[in-house]
């Protein structure tokens, strides 16, 4: 499986890459708060998230169902838990937005839809073909890690949800781990997929907790900055994306 181990490599190479590239340019990604009628064509942006998620939700489960790998606990367990993650980010998170009329560039569907593409069937491809996983204490250290970055990601979420809710316009969210950073849910997402790369203990599952990493730091800082212009009260104190540090 050389191959496999070269494209594997080299999309991690392609991360690390993005990452440099998107801190020393600031390339702000034209969704959500930062959206503008520059990059084209947009859709609405409950579809735009269920687009872009769908082929992760779709692909991984799919590919290891259909491989030879035996289908015992360990493998159920991990399926689960990406399943678990994937409905609720390409199902349930677009219908509980409360974003009516917010748009999102085709351009940046078409980008995280290729992008899920890749991860989903890196993850697979390994887990069904190659690695061999078994339970161990890093089964255990791990489901702790990945549903405590689950928590943190959804109650961040649904807080900054509920702000929208009350107000059409963007305000400054306050309690849990908004005390210390201006992206909780993203630092959430980092942490649950470092736990993910934990149980399963694979090249491939790191590669998807590097790449969540690269893509959401970048993202966090953006946000932090546009929290920091946008209100002048916003907490000096408060970090971007890691507590205490950035």
């Amino acid at each position: 499986m050389g191959w496999f181990y070269i494209l594997l490599s080299l999309w991690i190479f392609i991360g690390l890459c993005t990452f440099i590239y998107l801190i020393f340019s600031k390339t702000i990604a034209p969704y959500g708060r930062h959206s503008n009628s520059e990059w084209g064509i947009t859709i609405d942006n409950k579809w735009g998230w269920f687009w872009m998620e769908l082929p992760a939700l779709v692909l991984m489960p799919v590919i290891v169902l259909i491989s030879p790998v035996e289908k015992n606990k360990i493998i159920i367990l991990i399926l689960s838990l990406w399943i678990l993650h994937y409905f609720y980010r390409a199902i349930l998170f677009p219908i509980k937005l409360k974003t009516k009329g917010k748009k999102m560039p085709v351009v940046i569907v078409i980008s995280a839809f290729i992008f899920n593409l890749f991860n989903g069937f890196f993850v697979g491809y390994e887990i069904g073909y190659i690695s061999q996983t078994d339970f161990g204490i890093n089964t255990l250290i791990g489901l702790i890690i990945f549903f405590t970055g689950m928590y943190i990601n959804r109650s961040s979420d649904n807080k900054l949800i509920s702000l929208r809710k009350e107000n059409k316009e963007y305000q400054i969210p306050h309690g849990g781990m908004f005390q210390y950073i201006s992206c909780p849910n993203h630092f959430g997402e980092i942490v649950e997929w470092t736990g993910f790369a934990i149980i399963v203990c694979s090249l491939g599952t790191l590669s998807f907790a590097l790449w969540t990493a690269f893509n959401l730091i970048p993202r966090a800082l953006n946000h932090h900055n546009w929290y920091i212009k946008s209100f002048k009260e916003y907490p000096s104190k408060r970090k971007a994306v890691i507590p205490f540090i950035a």
